[in-house]
């Protein structure tokens, strides 16, 4: 698989994860939208880390793969990426844990949570 195929790959996976977030939150099924948001940004930070010519690191960190990101950016894009990390550093975090607590830990999340990650997710998602 080229590089080309495996950004377009994880950018159209990227895409569908919140389609499904947002029918799980349509259904009150906010743990699992969470997660799925998760996914969802996770794979398209991985997906814009490839596209600056960079492998992208092995790790499910949101904060560390945008950290990463604002290492491998154009200087036109570090002061983007620097303001969603100031701005949404707890909120990133609450993500990551999602994706351990889809998994081991039965968290719940709150239908208000379930909708300020969505807000983040997508703001994120247009601004990098």
């Amino acid at each position: 698989m080229s590089s080309r195929d495996e950004i377009n790959t994880l950018i159209r996976r990227a895409k569908g994860f919140p389609a499904t977030a947002k029918y799980q939150f349509n259904n009150g099924i906010y743990d699992l939208a969470v997660f799925n948001l998760e996914q969802s940004l996770q794979l398209f930070l991985k997906a814009k880390i490839l596209e600056h010519g960079a492998q992208y690191p092995r790790t499910h960190s949101i904060r560390y793969l945008l950290k990463f990101l604002h290492d491998v950016a154009h200087d036109y894009e570090k002061p983007i990426i620097s303001g969603i990390l100031s701005k949404y550093l707890f909120e990133l975090g609450v993500l990551e844990d999602a994706y351990v607590n889809a998994r081991y830990v039965p968290r719940e999340y709150t239908k208000e949570e379930a909708e300020v990650l969505i807000k983040v997710v997508e703001e994120v998602m247009n601004s990098v």
